[in-house]
């Protein structure tokens, strides 16, 4: 099977890694720019323009039977349009996060998933299957840096150290509480094991819409007594 990575960022690299770690199946990363230290490792990088040249993106996907996006916005919904006109079975989007059957309607979060999940459902009966991989929010939350350190979230705008529920190194938290007035629960994944999980995946006979994975779940105030004996 050949695989399309669209993306290059902390938890595209993850995907490459256990692709190749893997060694079943053949895959491209597409990147917006020459990425040398990735072409160094032996993967193939293909630079592509999401805006301006659709023939080009669909020459790229010729042969690809899966695309694992990690890109947003109007670039993603330009890649699902390629993806159907090369004849791409699955697309997996970008939507390594909460359901979004848990979203609210005009979540002020969105960054054009919702518009993606859209047009992948109308794309079901012209062939194209999608999968979306929930798994909550990443461990690299919490960790220094927060997800920038680790090439994670740039456009999410809560990608930095303590951006998100609490800040170990200044000791500071939000505590959100359900309309019960009980602390809201979290499900928490590593990136390199939501990686590994949609890999796995890969080989199974048939994919739903949507998988979930989740590596713990806790509620808010058990989240932020762990930070405060970490610190």
């Amino acid at each position: 099977m050949k695989i399309a990575i669209a993306g290059t960022n902390g938890l595209a690299r993850w995907f490459a890694r256990f692709l190749a770690s893997d060694g079943n199946h053949q895959f491209i990363l597409l990147s917006r720019a020459p990425k040398p230290e990735l072409t160094e490792q032996g993967w193939q990088v293909i630079v592509v323009d999401y805006n301006n040249n659709e023939v080009n993106l669909i020459y790229n996907l010729g042969g690809v039977e899966v695309v694992i996006s990690v890109i947003r916005g109007g670039a993603q919904l330009s890649l699902i349009e390629a993806a159907l006109q090369a004849g791409v079975r699955r697309f997996i989007p970008a939507e390594f996060g909460d359901s979004p059957l848990r979203r609210p309607p005009n979540d002020p979060l969105d960054r054009g998933q919702a518009a993606a999940l859209t047009r992948l459902r109308q794309l079901e009966s012209e062939g194209m299957a999608h999968t979306v991989f929930s798994c909550g929010i990443f461990y690299e939350r919490f960790g220094p840096g927060g997800m920038s350190a680790m090439g994670i979230g740039g456009t999410c705008g809560a990608a930095g150290e303590g951006d998100y529920l609490v800040n170990i190194r200044l000791m500071r938290s939000q505590i959100p509480h359900e309309a019960s007035g009980h602390p809201a629960m979290v499900c928490m994944t590593a990136a390199q094991d939501v990686a590994r999980f949609v890999v796995m995946a890969l080989d199974l006979p048939d994919l739903p819409t949507e998988l979930r994975m989740c590596g713990s779940r806790m509620n808010v105030s058990d989240v932020v007594q762990v930070a405060e004996i970490m610190r």
